[in-house]
């Protein structure tokens, strides 16, 4: 069970990773995840990923975010989620249908049962997506411009660390070089000094020679 959980918590911070990664703008992203939603409310099984992306091309959204998107009902919540689309498409559209078979939760296995379970899934599945894709819009995209902006921030603030390091580092070669510089010139000083003063000892000595 441990095994599992880290395994679902590492495929979720890869998948929120690679979302807020994407080059697309914060609102094709928010608008795929959107239009993956509200397709997963749908009864379309095994077609909602393929429906997701016609959709996402549409809205001009980006596709993995809808791909991703249609997770919201997935293996795991499926009979408890498509139950609620049950219940709630008869609330609203009272017609004769079978009860629902968890075991043919498939599309085709839907319209074998018969069009009024279909009609009563897709009625279930509009009224609840339609809130959920505005909802999920909403809140998306102000995850993924909170994080954007956070990021430039550490990407500013790491470029001017850097940009300062090497300032620093070019003064201190800079410095490094001048020190040197006047060291040369205190020695060549020097040297002109000693220089000039063994000049004139050699003067003084040939002047007293010639006396």
């Amino acid at each position: 069970m441990q095994q599992w959980w880290e395994t679902l918590k590492r495929s979720l911070r890869y998948n929120y990773l690679r979302v807020m990664r994407l080059k697309a703008s914060t609102h094709a992203v928010a608008m795929g995840l959107a239009v993956g939603v509200f397709v997963g409310f749908l009864p379309v099984i095994p077609f909602q990923t393929v429906i997701a992306l016609a959709f996402a091309f549409v809205f001009r959204a980006s596709k993995i975010p809808a791909a991703l998107g249609t997770w919201i009902s997935n293996p795991v919540n499926l009979i408890p989620f498509y139950t609620m689309l049950y219940y709630v498409g008869r609330f609203f559209m009272p017609v004769d249908t079978p009860e629902l078979d968890f075991h043919h939760l498939e599309l085709e296995s839907m319209i074998q049962q018969g069009w009024g379970l279909v009609v009563v899934m897709f009625t279930g599945g509009v009224i609840l997506g339609v809130p959920g894709a505005f909802v999920t819009y909403v809140v998306s995209f102000r995850i993924v411009n909170s994080y954007r902006q956070k990021r430039m921030i550490r990407l500013i603030k790491k470029y001017q660390k850097k940009k300062a390091e090497r300032e620093l580092a070019a003064a201190a070669a800079g410095q490094g070089g001048l020190d040197s510089q006047l060291t040369n010139s205190a020695g060549g000083a020097a040297d002109s000094v000693a220089a000039m003063r063994d000049s004139g000892k050699a003067s003084g000595i040939s002047s007293d020679s010639s006396h």
